[in-house]
């Protein structure tokens, strides 16, 4: 009788803690881009992690990344896995998020996904939002991230979020908002643009035209505007990070809130064009998913950001 193959062999059966411990740790992996990188964010020796990896492997029957002189990359199976990996983890997030509701505790771990650049904003009152929320939930573990709108939305609606903050843009029947603050969004140019300096009395909208603009790629405020004035977008961004660096080269006109380009201001790296014309006001909402009912930890927080920002 022939000898079976690895993956013949392996057959998972029931999860262990330790098979949830193992795809942690590729989890890790996955996300930092190689094992060397992963030891920082785990806590573990490099050696460790690659004995995690291979002990994974060989549960699995699968070879799930690449590692060699090209680089780390997963393989096509290493994709496959990786995604279930996500939903599994959720899922038992969420099953220990329902445990903690059972028992009318908050425990487990938070996930808050912000979009970026809101920090610099006096308006936002975030981080008076976590102090608060840390006092009612001492024990949640809580997770922040910086992301798109779109990914924003999706991690709410899939339960890898549990609670996002985003510029309102429209209205998905999945999901439940309610207005935090404001920011007013400005045309910039940089210190090389044509503009920069110039006497922009005459400008109109009409007149952009003439100039590449550089905007958001998804659905959005800026994206609105864009399509609404019929801005030439000539060069895309993911964040706002990116539609800064886009404006410094002198290239591009882009809208950025004003508080966080006021410090290239400062120092005279960029310019707002007409900002008394060229405007316009960005809200910005708390998301929670309709269905499923998020876990108490997600609505406690959500009633903190109001809280938060019905006081100023």
């Amino acid at each position: 009788m022939p000898t079976p193959s690895p993956r013949e062999r392996a057959v998972l059966g029931q999860l262990s803690d330790m098979d949830l411990r193992l795809l942690q740790v590729f989890k890790s992996v996955a996300e930092c881009g190689g094992m060397a990188a992963a030891e920082l964010e785990l806590n573990i020796g490099t050696s460790t992690v690659s004995r995690h990896m291979k002990d994974l492997e060989t549960r699995l029957g699968l070879t799930l990344c690449r590692r060699g002189r090209a680089g780390f990359a997963l393989t096509a199976e290493g994709q496959r896995v990786y995604d279930e990996t996500l939903r599994l983890l959720s899922a038992v997030d969420a099953f220990r998020s329902s445990i903690d509701d059972i028992h009318r505790r908050m425990g487990g771990r938070l996930e808050v996904a912000v979009f970026d650049k809101t920090a610099s904003n006096p308006a936002a009152h975030i981080g008076d939002a976590i102090a608060l929320f840390a006092q009612q939930a001492p024990e949640v573990s809580l997770q922040m991230h910086v992301a798109s709108i779109p990914a924003i939305e999706r991690g709410l609606i899939d339960g890898s979020f549990h609670v996002g903050i985003i510029p309102a843009h429209r209205s998905s029947q999945s999901l439940v908002y309610a207005h935090l603050f404001s920011e007013t969004m400005l045309l910039y140019c940089g210190a090389r643009h044509p503009l920069f300096g110039r006497d922009q009395g005459a400008l109109t909208w009409e007149a952009l035209h003439a100039y590449q603009f550089a905007g958001l790629g998804y659905h959005s405020p800026n994206m609105e505007l864009s399509h609404s004035a019929r801005l030439p977008r000539k060069a895309t961004g993911f964040d706002q990070e990116s539609i800064a660096t886009l404006i410094l080269s002198g290239r591009y006109l882009g809208f950025l809130p004003d508080h966080y380009a006021e410090g290239f201001e400062r120092r005279g790296l960029m310019q707002a064009v007409q900002p008394a014309q060229f405007f316009y006001p960005c809200q910005f909402v708390s998301v929670l998913r309709k269905s499923p009912q998020p876990p108490r930890a997600a609505q406690a927080f959500a009633q903190c950001l109001e809280e938060a920002h019905r006081a100023r």
